[in-house]
């Protein structure tokens, strides 16, 4: 997707660790009308007439699988990082290691929000190793729920999470994947 790459060519940030940091306008500041643009990609590039459900990880991809999710006209869930007191009944979970946290992390939705009866499709704003898919993969067949498939806005190519989850045959669609980046700019992948 031309304008998501131009906006991080413009806006995108280059950390120490190999942190990429385009907050100003996907994932602390929301630009709502690129997302929506973003949610209008991913119907496209996804059968959405089968989905019921978008799911997402506690807390960045909120903003993106909440607009797909009312661009779809589905809902939206969100696997929630801690146990709270107003989960009752049981949970799916799956550990992760969050690459931006440093630490690991569970993953965890209410068996009232997920079905076997469900077609989801997982978004996310941003993807590094992949830890985070791969729990909500785990949450979408603990379920018994059929997977449609992995939106992801930017991918972070040079940690190979997508690679991984590519050849696992599931289908995921990253609108701009960075192959690297350093003090001279990005490099996205061709489409």
């Amino acid at each position: 997707m031309e304008l998501l790459k131009k906006r991080i060519m413009e806006e995108g940030k280059i950390l120490p660790g190999n942190i990429v940091k385009v907050d100003g306008f996907l994932n602390h500041r929301v630009d709502t009308e690129l997302m929506e643009q973003i949610a209008e990609e991913f119907k496209k590039r996804f059968d959405t007439s089968k989905v019921t459900l978008v799911l997402t990880a506690e807390a960045s991809g909120i903003a993106l699988a909440t607009i797909c999710a009312r661009a779809m006209g589905v809902p939206m869930v969100f696997a929630k990082k801690a146990k709270s007191d107003n989960i009752e009944g049981g949970l799916y979970q799956s550990d992760i290691f969050s690459y931006t946290y440093k630490k690991k992390v569970t993953l965890l939705v209410s068996k009232d929000w997920i079905s076997a009866d469900d077609k989801v499709l997982i978004v996310d704003d941003f993807m590094a190793n992949g830890e985070a898919m791969r729990g909500l993969c785990d949450i979408v067949k603990e379920a018994g729920a059929e997977l449609v498939g992995i939106g992801i806005a930017v991918e972070k190519g040079f940690q190979h999470g997508g690679d991984r989850i590519r050849e696992a045959g599931i289908n995921i669609q990253s609108l701009a994947i960075i192959d690297s980046a350093d003090e001279n700019g990005f490099v996205f992948r061709e489409d």
